[in-house]
């Protein structure tokens, strides 16, 4: 039988009778075992899921999501940010918006469905938000194309393929070889959204999402689905003709496990949906601060132009900022860190590495500026609600520690220094924790 957990990053899973909470959890031995095999793939790819710490203990990373055994049990991870009230409900909240926010997601809010009203798992929010979206689609029609049928028939239709037809041995001269175009709905896309359809319906826990899937695929039981994934995707149009099929192209690929930052391998994948914490509030940063930039104002993410060294007539150490925002012949270096400062200790909480990684952005990418700006970003808490001094690195170049706001997706920032998010007419409004810089909802 199915059931479900809910813990935080970093959390604790063990197979010991324990009392669960947020932190620590306790999951049963064929689960614990399906997590370890999945660390291992994980860490043969570079980025370890957990931390095994014994033979019945395991220490999840920074990832946050869902995840599905084939045992089924329903592991949510969700982001360490909320401590206080309803933790599960305003973590899953703010997760919902930060993926829906990162990666452009439109979603369809109808009476109960609003996403503030909607308490339930990732997994479910995502299923929900597809299945809302193949309604719309289906009440303003599938797209229909044309496919070529070869065929033998006694009777003619369509195009008449003279060459086959010249070779008919001449017991079979009486059968004409056709060819004619049928008009369909088996096409790349559609097959995909069955696909996916097929997976919701067997997976989704909710009354209203089942019942909402069932009636789509009585709709849609006479289309095939994809056999070929990765293919169909490849396939998939994005021309004037297919511009009504655009808002579901993200959900679908969510369902199927092909939209993720990290993909869950090996042959159980469930409804499984992991996101690098850090990813996840790197792009959700850049989606944001999109919003409240000039017109005149490029931001280009994860740049790779420059080289920490070279070597033999070859760079060496590739340096990638998340961020840099270039304004007439001004840029900007900006970089994004998922961890938490405290402004009463001596140094914040800050990493000694990340400045080095910094200094060496700055001294690559804004060694041609007059003056060298650089942003820090991290998650504003009630530790960390305003901004840092600056740092100096030199009389070229200097360093700003800027705190987020998660929940209004905005800059945080009491003392306006010249860089070009919050130019040209951009709204700021005061608040107890200084000028909020506002961004628009997605």
């Amino acid at each position: 039988m199915s059931h479900s957990i809910t813990v935080r990053e970093y959390a604790r899973l063990t197979t010991d009778e324990i009392e669960s909470n947020l932190d620590r959890a306790q999951i049963s031995s064929s689960a614990f075992t399906w997590l370890c095999d999945l660390n291992d793939s994980f860490t043969q790819a570079g980025t370890p899921l957990a931390q095994i710490a014994g033979q019945r203990w395991l220490k999840l990373d920074n990832f946050v999501g869902v995840l599905e055994s084939p045992c089924g049990m329903r592991l949510e991870i969700l982001p360490k940010h909320f401590e206080q009230g309803d933790c599960i409900g305003q973590n899953r909240k703010l997760l919902c918006k930060m993926i829906e926010t990162a990666f452009n997601l439109k979603t369809r809010r109808v009476g109960p469905a609003d996403l503030t009203l909607f308490d339930a798992p990732l997994s479910e929010w995502v299923m929900f938000q597809f299945l809302l979206e193949l309604d719309h689609l289906v009440k303003r029609g599938l797209r229909f194309d044309y496919q070529r049928i070869e065929e033998e028939q006694r009777y003619l239709r369509g195009q008449l393929d003279i060459v086959k037809q010249v070779r008919q041995p001449p017991g079979r001269q009486h059968q004409f070889q056709l060819r004619h175009d049928v008009f369909l709905p088996d096409r790349p896309e559609n097959r995909l959204l069955v696909l996916a359809l097929q997976k919701v319906c067997k997976t989704t826990q909710q009354p209203d999402s089942w019942r909402l899937a069932h009636e789509l695929r009585g709709m849609l039981q006479e289309l095939p689905a994809s056999r070929d994934v990765k293919n169909d995707l490849k396939l998939w149009r994005n021309d004037r003709l297919m511009a009504h099929y655009q808002p579901i192209k993200p959900w679908c690929e969510l369902v199927l496990g092909e939209g993720m930052p990290t993909a869950v391998s090996g042959g159980w994948h469930g409804i499984s949906l992991l996101f690098p914490m850090e990813k996840l509030f790197e792009r959700y940063v850049e989606s944001c601060l999109r919003l409240t930039l000039p017109v005149s104002a490029t931001l280009q993410r994860q740049v790779r132009e420059e080289f920490l060294c070279w070597h033999n007539e070859k760079g060496m150490f590739q340096l990638k900022p998340d961020m840099v925002i270039s304004r007439n012949e001004r840029r900007w270096v900006l970089d994004t860190k998922w961890k938490r400062l405290d402004q009463r200790t001596n140094r914040y909480g800050l990493s000694q590495s990340d400045f080095y990684q910094l200094f060496a952005y700055g001294q690559r990418y804004l060694e041609d500026q007059p003056a060298g700006e650089m942003l820090l970003i991290y998650p504003s808490k009630a530790s960390f609600n305003q901004p840092l001094p600056e740092f100096r690195f030199s009389s070229k170049l200097r360093l700003w520690v800027m705190p987020f706001d998660l929940e209004l997706g905005v800059l945080v920032n009491r003392q306006l220094d010249p860089l070009p998010l919050w130019l040209d007419g951009a709204a700021c409004s005061s608040t107890a924790e200084g000028t909020v810089i506002p961004c628009e909802a997605v």
